[in-house]
């Protein structure tokens, strides 16, 4: 299709449907979701807890979250652990989760029988080097954010996760990968300041979520390589 660029190793699209185009020509998916999602798999990964995506915020999650005995994170800032990266900082090595989103979540899943990894800006070149293990074609899928309505909003932080993480991989790039690299290059000597600037970031701050912006600008600080097997996200770091 005109669609998938299957004419290049290295491929991006945005969102789900980025996933439902790509996935079934790809030898790998990564999904990332640096504000929420990715960065707050990637710090509860890195101790140990293992993460299960969940699409929706509803009581199927409860029943679900029960189903593989695990506790149902909160809302940004509703309780223990949650969408905030910062409440994940401590969290125990035992740790089951449960992580709803509708973004990185919906989009881990929608993957099916692709391997599928979810990186951020902390652990980009880790992800990168797992990704080409499973092969040469790998599909990198930057989740954005929704309008009111539900449509996909693409975003800054998103698109340079996505670049990061391009950046280290070989293979030849389809002009879509060509452009999130470089907005990547351009801007990772100031990124923490314009993540902050940008709409996905100025509605954390006015939230109160500040640090969980610091968190997820922070580079390469991680070696952590969340893989999605089953349902659960866990460090598979090679």
């Amino acid at each position: 299709m005109n669609f998938d660029q299957a004419n290049f190793e290295v491929r991006c699209e945005w969102g789900k449907q980025g996933v439902l185009q790509l996935a079934p020509i790809s030898d790998v998916i990564i999904v990332v979701d640096v504000l929420s999602f990715s960065t707050c798999v990637d710090i509860a990964n890195s101790q140990g807890a293992i993460v299960y995506p969940y699409q929706w915020r509803d009581e199927s999650a409860q029943i679900f979250a029960q189903s593989v005995d695990a506790e149902l994170a909160e809302k940004r800032g509703g309780g223990r652990y949650s969408l905030s990266p910062a409440s994940l900082m401590a969290i125990s090595k035992e740790a089951r989760l449960v992580l709803p989103s509708p973004n990185g979540s919906s989009l881990s899943l929608t993957a099916e029988a692709t391997p599928t990894l979810t990186g951020c800006l902390r652990n980009y070149r880790a992800v990168a080097l797992a990704a080409m293990s499973y092969g040469q074609r790998i599909a990198v899928v930057p989740a954005g954010e929704q309008w009111s309505d539900g449509s996909l909003r693409p975003s800054f932080e998103d698109m340079i996760g996505a670049g990061a993480i391009i950046s280290h991989l070989s293979g030849s790039l389809s002009p879509e990968a060509q452009a999130a690299t470089t907005a990547y290059q351009n801007f990772q000597h100031s990124l923490e300041c314009l993540i902050k600037q940008c709409g996905s970031g100025k509605e954390l701050i006015e939230r109160g979520f500040e640090q969980d912006i610091e968190l997820a600008a922070k580079l390469n600080v991680s070696d952590c390589v969340p893989t999605l097997v089953g349902r659960a996200y866990i460090n598979l770091a090679r």
